[in-house]
């Protein structure tokens, strides 16, 4: 499976981003997939991940109530909304796919296909 993100960028304090990933290579639909981000001297972190009908989803709690995770299948893609964005969100995010469970996960280790990072800079 390849995934490629795209998205990232400088954005002010409060402001959005909306990142996407598109997948190939696999059956898209039965994937569950995920956010994950670095900042600078700290480990990878969870953000947010989605179930493989799309009705299930999990939020980080820093990030519950800013940030939507989404899907289309149609499209083979997952996307990130990212509002009210903070300086402390400032990272590189991770798009990542799990083809071994169904339901969403927070674990890195349970994602077997990750993308490129995309940097995200919050300006003050």
């Amino acid at each position: 499976v390849q995934l490629q993100a795209s998205g990232g960028g400088l954005v002010q304090a409060g402001g959005s981003l909306r990142l996407s990933c598109a997948a190939s290579g696999r059956t898209f639909s039965r994937m569950v997939m995920g956010w994950f981000r670095q900042a600078p001297g700290k480990e990878r972190e969870f953000v947010a991940a989605i179930s493989w009908s799309g009705r299930r989803t999990e939020y980080a709690d820093s990030v519950k109530g800013r940030f939507t995770i989404s899907r289309d299948d149609a499209k083979n893609a997952v996307y990130l909304q990212m509002n009210s964005l903070k300086f402390e969100d400032m990272a590189v995010y991770y798009c990542a796919a799990g083809e071994r469970y169904g339901t969403p996960r927070r674990e890195s280790y349970d994602y077997d296909y990750w993308g490129q990072g995309n940097q995200v800079t919050v300006s003050s």
